[in-house]
């Protein structure tokens, strides 16, 4: 004998170990990244501009190719850099933006929900890109903070599974190709 365990085939474990890496890498190439966060004061006021990765996944840029559309929840906070997660946010915002494909005229719209009027892109990347980039966006009064005390942003985007079609949802909660997220992000707030 030459060295085969109690009846294991040769090569089994090397076949999990592939099929491993290939369900890593389909989990890395299909999620939400938020990259970059800037804060600035602007006449009392601060506001973000941010850049988000959205790599949708195969079974999500059908469904849009298809005139589903999918929106993103952006949810932004504003906290002491030193608060205990139970403390409250000064500011606690929610947008919902959405992209949808119009077949018969073939292009794609992005828009700020609620509301259906938005950009209009030729190409799906191009619009994807447009969704990732927000600019000039008022996160909180200057007044409503404490003076010389550091404050963080907090940033998560997801795809809201809920405002999918009500036949597709079923297999939205069960399949991870449809939870796509980005981790809550912390970024300094500076003016």
């Amino acid at each position: 004998m030459t060295g085969h365990r109690s009846g294991r085939r040769p090569g089994r474990t090397w076949w999990v170990a592939v099929l491993a890496v290939l369900l890593a890498s389909h989990a890395l190439a299909a999620d939400f990244r938020v990259t970059e966060v800037q804060t600035r004061l602007v006449a009392g006021t601060y506001t973000l501009d941010a850049l988000i990765d959205y790599r949708f996944s195969p079974e999500a840029l059908e469904a849009l190719a298809n005139g589903v559309p999918l929106t993103i929840l952006m949810q932004f906070q504003v906290r002491l850099a030193d608060a205990w997660i139970w403390e409250s946010s000064v500011t606690d915002l929610e947008l919902r933006y959405a992209i949808r494909h119009r077949p018969l005229s073939e292009t794609y719209e992005v828009y700020r929900l609620p509301g259906t009027a938005g950009r209009t892109f030729v190409t799906r990347e191009a619009a994807i890109a447009s969704l990732g980039e927000i600019k000039g966006l008022d996160l909180v009064d200057q007044s409503r903070l404490q003076p010389g005390k550091p404050y963080e942003v907090h940033l998560k985007v997801s795809l809201e599974i809920e405002a999918l079609p009500l036949p597709l949802r079923p297999t939205a909660y069960l399949s991870g190709a449809w939870k796509l997220a980005s981790p809550w992000t912390k970024w300094p707030l500076t003016h």
